[in-house]
This record gives structure tokens, C-alpha cells and sequence, in this order.
């Protein structure tokens, strides 16, 4: 791309139908479900959410284009879609593969894949008594077997990297991974993922492409499997062959106190406490986050205490403003341009609707928040 900045947004694709929330609960169910059913937790809690757009399909192809129109308008160039895969095969894929790679201008819009190899927990909503406990049901586990990641890196090459809106880096496909542990423990020990990684970079060239840009979500080392402590993150990253890393969102890196609420701003005067001392420690790129907000209240049981129990009974962000969240793209803005580093940006995120942090447009701001995108990176 020729413009001075890469802006690259997540996109949580929950908000259609699929097989698996059919069976779990109930033909046609979205997540839309969990948005529009929230309600104030603390005083002047702004909940619930309403879309401006209204409820729509993302696996429509004309919803689509009109998110990529919007998102391309504003300065964005990529989509980075949470992307599920287990053992037993895909989940709420269709998002992508039947709305963006069909709409008809997905060619205004590059896309990458972040594989989110974490655990799905039953969470559509959360109980507090589940939560206390740690006792979540685990719906599709996030570990997988050698042979279901060989099946991952063909599709991934053939389905996602060869459609020509894929986004590059110097030529190579990006694609991040979420969980650093839990993709270890897919192959029982350090080596063994190594070699994982290196059978996918060397499957991306023989596809014709110039290499593969691999890219760590940084935010779970977890301790090594027959290891009694956690190796720096450093070293693993260096050892597993990631070409940089970033964030998926500020809280990641973030204590929520106090509870019920936080200032964005105080949130935000932390990340970037984080983000100097990554950079310090860490030998790659790494590519800084930009969070709209935070507020993962929806994911609860609206009729039980809201209590500070951890995920998602957490503390919500407040004082998210567009101004606000443009002050914090200045600033951004500023240490990139300080800098030596790629000018490339992560944002949560499109429409993580149940967790507050989105930039499609609401009742209450509108498109304040594309707008300030735009005012601060053209």
C-alpha cells in the first residue's frame, strides 16, 4: 500500500447464523441476541447498544459492502477476522467466506486471518456462580491435533491467501495467532511447534508467494509444557520464528480497577506504559492497538449481581468518547511517527459488540468513531 499508514481493524464474525450456535442455542440465534437483550449495570451505564445499522446478516454480501465502504471511506485498510477452527472443522466462518470474499467490493478492503486458538466457553451468556468458580463449559476446545493444523495451513493458503484481497506484508500473507500457550500444547513441546510453523512457512512459498508474515497476539506465554516456569517472551517468539507482534486489545494489558468502572484515558496512559516496555524487550516489530473501549457486561446473566468475579463480570471502561478515543489516535500517532519501526496499527475493533470496543456506528455517536480514524491518519 502506498499510503504512509496501515490501518488494521478485528472483526468478530458472531453475527450470523451458523450450525454450531443452533444446536447450543437455537435455530437462527446470533450474538445480537446478547447485544440487544443488555441492560445498565452501575448509574449511567450506557447500555444496551443499539446499531445504527440495525441487526443485520454479515453473511450477506450486500450487508458486507456496505461495512467495507464505510471502513474504506474512513481510512481503514484491513479487516483481521477472528477466525475459529477445531478439530471437528470451521466455526462461523460464513461471515467471511460468504460476506466479505463475496461481496462485490471486497476489492476497496484488504482481509487477514487471526486464527483465535483459544477455548470457546459457554459464555452466550455467563453465570456469576460459573464465573467464581472458574467453571465455565467448554464448548470446542482450542487445542488441536497435528493433522487438523495441516488441514488449517491448506485452507488458509488456498481458500484465503490466493483471493486476490488478501492483505500482504513485502509480498507475504499476515496471519496472527491469538493464544501463544495453546498453540504449544497443540504440539507437546517447543520443537514440535517450531517445525509446525516452519512446514507453514515453507507451504506458503511453494504456493508462490514470497514468504509468510507470522504475527503473535502477545499476551499469554503461559508456562512451556515440561516446564516448571515461563520463558521469556523474547526467546519464544525468536525460537518460534514470528516476524512481529501486537496486541488485540488494551485490557489484555491493563488491571480493571476500579470496578465498576475506569477512565478510557487512565486505561489508555497504561497501554502505552505497556507498549514502551514491550518494545524494549521484545527483538520484533510490534504493531501498537488502538481500543475503542471496554465493556463486557453484556456477556452476563442480566438478572444475576453484577460483581467483580473476572470475565466477563469485569470493570467497563468509561469516558470512551470519539474525542477521546482521537486524543488517544493522536498520541499513537505521534510515538509511531517517533519511531523507526512499520507504521502499522491494530484496532479493537470493528463490531466487538458484547465487549464495548467498536467503531461501527450507534445510536449514540454515530460514525463519531470512523470519523476520528479519519481526521487523525487521512
Amino acid at each position: 500500500m502506498s499510503k504512509d499508514y496501515q490501518i488494521a481493524v478485528y472483526y468478530f464474525p458472531n453475527y450470523h447464523p451458523d450450525a454450531r450456535n443452533a444446536i447450543v442455542h437455537g435455530p437462527g440465534w446470533t450474538e445480537w441476541e446478547v447485544v440487544n437483550r443488555a441492560t445498565p449495570r452501575f448509574p449511567d451505564h450506557y447500555q444496551p447498544r443499539v446499531p445504527t445499522w440495525g441487526y443485520t446478516d454479515e453473511s450477506d454480501p450486500l450487508v458486507m459492502e456496505q461495512k467495507i465502504n464505510a471502513a474504506a471511506d474512513h481510512g481503514i485498510d484491513a479487516f483481521i477476522y477472528d477466525w475459529y477452527w477445531y478439530d471437528d472443522g470451521p466455526f462461523i466462518e460464513r461471515g467471511l467466506e460468504q460476506g466479505f470474499m463475496k461481496a462485490p467490493n471486497a476489492d476497496r478492503l484488504k482481509f487477514a486471518i487471526m486464527w483465535a486458538n483459544h477455548d470457546w466457553k459457554d459464555i452466550h451468556p455467563a453465570k456469576l456462580d460459573e464465573c467464581r468458580g472458574g467453571r465455565y463449559r467448554t464448548l470446542y476446545p482450542g487445542k488441536v491435533t497435528p493433522e487438523t493444523f495441516e488441514q488449517i495451513v491448506k485452507h488458509t493458503i488456498e481458500v484465503y491467501f490466493k483471493h486476490p484481497s488478501y492483505w500482504k506484508i513485502d509480498g507475504a500473507p499476515y496471519y496472527s495467532i491469538y493464544d501463544q500457550a495453546k498453540f504449544i500444547e497443540c504440539f507437546g513441546s517447543l520443537d514440535a511447534a517450531r517445525e509446525a510453523l516452519a512446514y507453514f512457512r515453507a507451504e506458503t512459498k511453494a504456493a508462490g508467494f514470497a514468504d509468510l508474515h507470522l504475527n503473535q497476539v502477545l499476551w499469554n506465554s503461559g508456562v512451556l509444557p515440561g516446564e516448571a516456569e515461563s520463558r521469556g517472551s523474547n526467546e519464544l517468539l525468536k525460537i518460534l520464528g514470528y516476524d512481529s507482534f501486537t496486541s488485540y486489545v488494551w485490557v489484555h494489558h491493563v488491571p480493571l480497577k476500579p470496578f465498576p468502572c475506569m477512565d478510557y484515558m487512565e486505561a489508555f496512559r497504561i497501554y502505552m506504559d505497556y507498549w514502551q516496555k514491550a518494545e524494549g524487550e521484545i527483538d520484533l516489530p510490534y504493531y501498537p492497538n488502538a481500543s475503542v473501549g471496554w465493556d463486557s457486561s453484556p456477556r452476563t446473566v442480566q438478572s444475576e449481581a453484577f460483581l467483580n468475579a473476572g470475565y466477563p463480570f469485569t470493570a467497563s471502561l468509561i469516558h470512551n468518547e470519539p474525542e477521546q478515543f482521537k486524543a488517544a489516535l493522536q498520541a499513537i500517532k505521534a510515538k509511531m511517527d517517533a519511531g523507526n519501526g512499520p507504521k502499522i496499527l491494530t484496532m479493537n475493533s470493528w463490531n466487538e459488540w458484547t465487549e464495548g470496543s467498536y467503531l461501527e456506528p450507534d445510536e449514540r455517536y454515530g460514525m463519531g468513531y470512523l470519523e476520528a480514524i479519519r481526521a487523525v491518519f487521512g
